[in-house]
């Protein structure tokens, strides 16, 4: 805790160890206390004045204390400190206030102080005299200033502001050199101390020679010019004055007199010659005309005074400065033109045509410099603006004074133009063009369409759009999709050729701008074919319970047209091209099969030695990657008649029954060859009597119905096993104009029909001919 502060008077220069006061005493403390709370003095300072002494409960000097080194010229002068104690802890503050003592005399800078007066001095005059100090203060610091006794100086004193005193010599009698050419005079300073000290100065007083003329210019004014910036040592004018007196009176040397400030830095004067130059570079734009005051002035102090004025010439050297006022960035690039961009201002402190300034835009043409008002232009644009040709431009304003050399400034605007939606999405192609397989995985990409807007930000965003359509009365959204982002556009589902050639719809580019802007192209996607369809087979009818065979007669000669494997593929291009291979046949010597026609032919002559029934297995194979085929069987009979094949063809269908029970079929077949042979003698002689009821009794009968039939082939000996002509549809696929087609003379072939179901039934299908479109040249097609 803190209780009441404590205040002691000391003087100052006590000695060590002096009594300052009872501090127990005075705060009331047991010297038991002062020990038992550790008491010690607490101050902030490096030196300790006072120290405690804990035994005896007083304050005592510890170190000399100077009141002038510690307060200066402050009064009261007074230091503090505190004593701590503990357990409990307290905290007494204690001032100590110094006293001074007159310890310091009065004393001057100089010991000797010099005079030169002339004994011409006017009565009157005053001659300041150096000032005395004095550290001590109040009754203890300077009184008063005592000049000793003379007859031509009395002594006046004076106070200054801050309390100082000062002292004058006044003259009171004129001087006489030739009576007293030199005067010693002592001037005493006394302060007011107990005992009193003092200090003195030495004056000595030199009186000069009656100097009765004073220099005189021969100008009242002097005038001259100079150029700014003139360099160091520039001659400017040279000063004259003349002083008729002789010896050391009639000389004298110039100077500046009291001028305002700065003027002596500019200038300089020999003092001798009086030639006036420069010192410093001048500034026109700062002192257009410079004027002072030189004097002459002489030994005897005597002068003349004459003013100096100095025109300064401007030169060229400030250049223009632009100061900006306004300016606007970014501006739309549909402003019209006229549009004002900023508005600068354009200053050049130099005077006449060097501050004379013509401002233009560098090198563009899409902005000009415009001004109403003296020293301010607007910079505006003199043509349209496009930001996708001109995003941002520099625009250099250039300022050039009329100087010579003219000086210039230039400043860079950086311009911004910002966009509007001028510009719509543009294609790069008037139509895409793309190509898919068949048969493809709905969601599969097919192609990207893109579209660039030259505009920028959101109004270069781009949304793409089908546009609506049909394709075989179907949306065309049912088909395809696009990816209204990326352009990317994916078929919905599976397509087939055979159904759909290609697809063709419009998509359109829309941009986010507003309005909106937007442009349209064309998308074709061509569906290219796959090897997905077996080829087909029109002639030979494979039939589930009937018997089809062609009659080769033992006396057909090489090359005899048996039959003609007819067959189709409805894929298109290489897939739909056809080969023909024969892989199975009872007699591989006997009979080939034509690579491209499907024509089956006989190779060599008939021999007894080969057998009446031949049974061919005929591939028909495409020529897709990988290919597709179909496998077709022609039975053929060698034989003249048809009895000699009734027991060879009655177990076409049932061969792997012979192989159960052989010996029960070969006398099956013997009966069923002999009611075979009856029934064709029975069923000729039916045919000749009824031959105007062949189409009844071919639709009632139980033959198997043949919706396609092959054409009708003329052999080399102009008979043929067929004796009838079939007509039948040709299908046609889109590269059947690559097939090659004959149309002949009808001929005859014979072909027998076997019925299983019928036990032992034969039936002879009759003769009939049929007259072409065009009779006289053959039928032969390749497909």
């Amino acid at each position: 805790m803190s209780k009441a502060q404590i205040r002691y008077s000391i003087p100052e220069e006590l000695k060590t160890e002096s009594l300052v006061g009872n501090i127990a005493q005075d705060l009331g403390l047991d010297i038991k206390r002062l020990r038992s709370g550790r008491a010690r003095i607490v101050t902030g300072e490096n030196v300790h004045y006072i120290q405690l002494n804990t035994d005896k409960g007083i304050l005592l000097v510890n170190e000399r204390i100077d009141r002038e080194q510690l307060c200066g010229d402050v009064t009261p002068c007074s230091f503090a400190f505190e004593i701590l104690l503990e357990k409990p802890m307290e905290l007494h503050p204690v001032t100590i206030e110094v006293l001074d003592v007159n310890d310091n005399a009065p004393t001057f800078q100089n010991s000797h102080l010099e005079f030169d007066i002339s004994e011409s001095a006017a009565l009157g005059s005053r001659f300041v005299l150096e000032s005395a100090d004095d550290a001590d203060v109040g009754q203890n610091s300077l009184q008063e200033y005592i000049l000793t006794s003379n007859d031509h100086f009395v002594l006046k004193q004076h106070v200054n502001a801050d309390g100082s005193k000062y002292a004058e010599m006044v003259l009171q009698k004129q001087l006489d050199r030739e009576v007293q050419p030199r005067l010693s005079l002592k001037l005493l300073a006394v302060d007011g101390g107990n005992p009193q000290k003092s200090g003195t100065v030495n004056i000595d007083v030199n009186i000069l020679d009656v100097n009765d003329n004073a220099p005189i210019f021969n100008q009242s004014v002097y005038k001259a010019t100079v150029i700014e910036n003139a360099p160091k040592g520039t001659y400017v004018v040279t000063l004259n004055a003349s002083d008729i007196d002789s010896g050391s009176n009639g000389q004298f040397t110039y100077h500046f007199s009291k001028s305002k400030a700065g003027i002596a830095d500019l200038f300089d004067i020999d003092e001798s010659s009086g030639i006036l130059y420069v010192t410093k570079q001048i500034d026109f734009e700062k002192e257009k005309k410079v004027e002072f005051w030189v004097e002459a002035k002489d030994h005897g102090g005597l002068n003349d005074r004459s003013k100096v004025e100095i025109e300064v010439i401007d030169i060229n050297d400030n250049a223009p400065v632009i100061n900006v006022m306004s300016f606007t960035s970014p501006v739309s690039e549909d402003s019209p033109v006229g549009t004002t961009i900023g508005i600068i201002n354009i200053k050049d402190i130099d005077s006449g045509e060097n501050g004379q300034v013509r401002c233009k835009i560098e090198g563009n043409s899409l902005f000009k410099m415009k001004s109403n008002i003296r020293n301010y232009y607007a910079i505006i644009t003199d043509a349209e603006l496009d930001r996708e040709i001109l995003p941002e431009c520099n625009i250099t304003v250039i300022a050039t004074d009329m100087g010579s050399p003219a000086l210039s400034t230039k400043r860079t605007f950086n311009l911004r133009i910002s966009d509007v939606n001028d510009n719509p999405p543009v294609f790069p192609r008037e139509i895409y063009n793309a190509f898919m397989e068949e048969n493809n995985l709905p969601g599969v990409s097919v192609i990207t369409v893109k579209a660039k807007d030259t505009d920028e930000n959101q109004n270069a965003r781009l949304s793409y759009i089908l546009d609506e359509s049909e394709i075989s009365g179907s949306p065309i959204s049912k088909f395809v999709s696009i990816n209204a982002e990326n352009g990317n556009i994916c078929a919905v589902r599976s397509l087939d050729y055979e159904q759909i050639k290609e697809i063709v719809f419009t998509v359109k580019a829309q941009d986010g701008g507003s309005p909106p802007l937007s442009s349209n192209v064309t998308v074709k996607i061509l569906i290219q074919d796959q090897n997905d369809n077996h080829p087909q087979v029109l002639y030979p009818v494979q039939t589930g319970g009937s018997v089809v065979a062609e009659m080769v007669p033992r006396s057909a000669d090489v090359g005899y047209l048996v039959t003609k494997v007819v067959a189709v593929d409805v894929d298109s291009g290489q897939n739909a091209w056809l080969s023909y291979k024969l892989q199975k046949s009872t007699d591989r010597a006997l009979f080939e099969v034509g690579l491209q026609n499907g024509e089956i032919r006989t190779i060599r002559q008939v021999t007894d030695k080969d057998a009446v029934k031949q049974r061919l297995t005929v591939i028909v194979e495409d020529n897709g990657q990988p290919s597709r085929s179909a496998t077709v069987i022609v039975n053929v009979a060698v034989a003249d008649s048809f009895p000699e094949v009734l027991s060879e063809f009655t177990d076409f269908t049932h061969d792997k029954e012979y192989n159960d029970n052989l010996t029960f079929y070969l006398v099956l077949a013997l009966a069923v060859v002999s009611f075979l042979f009856i029934t064709c003698l029975v069923v000729i002689i039916s045919v000749k009597i009824y031959r105007w009821r062949q189409s009844r009794i071919m639709l009632h009968s139980s033959l198997p119905v043949i919706p396609y039939y092959p054409p009708r082939y003329s052999d080399t000996l102009g008979t043929g096993t067929l004796p009838h002509v079939y007509n039948y549809e040709v299908c046609r696929t889109t590269d059947s104009r690559k097939s090659d087609c004959k149309f002949g003379t009808a001929s005859t072939q014979n072909v027998l029909v076997m019925d299983p179901s019928s036990t032992g039934t034969m039936q002879r299908l009759q003769n009939e001919k049929s007259i072409l479109d065009e009779p006289d040249s053959p039928l032969e097609c390749q497909i």
